[in-house]
């Protein structure tokens, strides 16, 4: 039953997917297939949004930590609320840069407002990097998924190759507008299962309600509500949840399938809308704790203690098999539609911003089929890594933000100071990764600051050095200033030459 049902919610959400795709689409175009034609309403933005922000790591990863740790698991409300607030602001700026310079990734804005093509392939590498460390987060998940659907009967390393192999079929299968139709049944799948389980796990663990959960969780595990949580030697203090809050907070919008996610929306309205009204979502958060903490006075002990699995592994041993389906089925959804964006965004900025930099000639249908080629190595390096690497999905998931926050300096400087110069970039990238992966770092910075979320400490280096090295350099052109600061509109100053250029 619970193999069977997950096949319907597959099949049917993939069948809905290609047909709404096939239907909307207009040309087999890489930007047709990126972003989506730069035309995304509302409604089909606001799934596409939700997708990518709750994924695996938002019901697997969180309530393994509630399960493990106890309180450092609402560094979900706080991460989420701080980056819908940032992104009201960023996100419209992200759209009229693109939609007025034509752009398909987040490299190509890079190399257009600081008027440097080479800072355009960087970028682009670092993206890509930090895309592939996220992917590492769907396919961990989507393994134990696997692994459940199965009965266990699969190993670790046979389920992630299946994990992987699924996700790159979608990907193929699917485009932005694709994953969009998607991600809208997958967001309603994850409601319906978050409050079915909510509505009866107290029953299931002999708790009175649902409030009483927490009193029972606090009793037999004191100071699981306060920080550091369970355990009192962890660093988890509230020093760490408001600097990692903040840097994946300053790191969101700065991901490429985020910003190449913000190109698809049919106007800025669009986009603040949805930044006004998402933040409901993280109330969803205050379940998935509440499930992790059922899960730990269950006493459920997931195969090799693996936090990721808690969730997994309570709902497996405590409910009937229709609904280990539903959760099972929910659970592919969940990795596929945000892993099927991280791909296609790895794969476009690949062709776009690595290949075509020195194949200067390269068709439109050559570039569509190097994006989709590309993306299996990429896939396959993420199943890599997945299977040889056992961290919990919050610390994965911090790693990422630690790396693609290198860019947010020169992201939010050019929008808000023009002076900001490709050479101060390149110093900052510097810095920023010196501090953050120098042999030396991790000890001194957990001698230092031992509480502190080094991604921040790495980013603010990173900053300094843009703006100290930016003041030393010559400002650039008007026309690329006026990608950042005037998106879309040159200032008076602009020359003929500027604007050709």
């Amino acid at each position: 039953m619970t193999l069977g049902i997950v096949f319907v919610i597959l099949l049917a959400t993939l069948a809905g997917a290609l047909g709404y795709g096939r239907r909307a689409k207009r040309g087999k175009t890489l930007a047709e297939w990126a972003v989506g034609g730069r035309s995304l309403g509302t409604l089909i933005f606001w799934f596409m949004n939700a997708g990518e922000v709750y994924t695996t790591f938002a019901v697997l990863g969180i309530s393994g930590y509630a399960w493990a740790l106890g309180a450092p698991a609402y560094l979900a409300f706080c991460s989420v609320s701080l980056s819908y607030a940032l992104g009201y602001w960023l996100m419209p700026k992200i759209w009229r840069a693109g939609r007025a310079g034509g752009f398909v990734t987040q490299a190509d804005y890079f190399a257009a407002r600081y008027g440097a093509p080479w800072l355009g392939v960087l970028t682009g590498a670092i993206g890509i990097a930090s895309l592939v460390i996220y992917v590492q987060i769907q396919l961990i998940s989507l393994g134990l998924v696997v692994q459940l659907t199965l009965d266990g009967r699969v190993s670790t390393v046979t389920a992630t190759l299946v994990a992987a192999a699924l996700m790159i079929a979608f990907v193929f299968a699917a485009g932005m507008r694709s994953a969009a139709f998607a991600a809208g049944i997958k967001d309603v799948l994850m409601i319906v299962v978050v409050v079915m389980l909510s509505a009866t796990v107290a029953g299931t663990i002999g708790a009175a309600s649902l409030l009483d959960i927490f009193d029972m969780a606090e009793a037999a595990y004191p100071g699981i509500g306060k920080f550091p949580g369970i355990d009192p030697a962890s660093p988890t203090t509230s020093v760490w949840l408001m600097t990692s809050a903040l840097n994946i907070a300053l790191g969101n919008w700065v991901f490429p399938h985020l910003f190449q996610m913000c190109y698809s929306a049919h106007s800025a309205t669009v986009i603040r809308r949805n930044a006004i009204w998402q933040p409901l979502y993280s109330l969803a958060y205050f379940f998935i704790i509440l499930l992790g903490f059922a899960a730990l006075l269950a006493g459920t002990q997931p195969p090799g203690n693996n936090l990721n699995a808690a969730l997994l592994h309570f709902v497996a041993t405590s409910y009937p098999s229709w609904v280990v389906g539903l959760v099972a089925g929910t659970g592919f959804l969940l990795a596929l539609v945000p892993g099927s964006l991280l791909l296609l965004s790895a794969g476009t900025i690949f062709t776009r911003n690595i290949v075509q930099p020195f194949w200067k000639g390269m068709s439109e249908t050559a570039a569509l089929r190097l994006s989709r080629v590309s993306l299996i190595g990429f896939a396959s390096l993420a199943a890599f890594l997945s299977v040889h690497q056992g961290s919990s999905l919050v610390r994965i998931l911090l790693n990422a933000y630690a790396a693609i926050g290198m860019l947010a300096p020169p992201v939010f400087l050019g929008f808000l100071w023009r002076r900001t110069t490709a050479a101060g970039v390149l110093a900052g990238l510097v810095a920023g990764f010196t501090a953050l992966l120098a042999p030396f770092a991790s000890q001194y910075w957990a001698v230092v600051a031992p509480e502190w979320e080094p991604g921040l400490i790495a980013m603010a280096i990173n900053a300094g050095a843009v703006v100290a090295v930016s003041l030393l350099t010559p400002a650039p052109r008007p026309a690329a200033i006026a990608v950042g600061v005037y998106p879309g509109v040159l200032p008076p100053s602009a020359s003929i030459r500027d604007q050709a250029s």
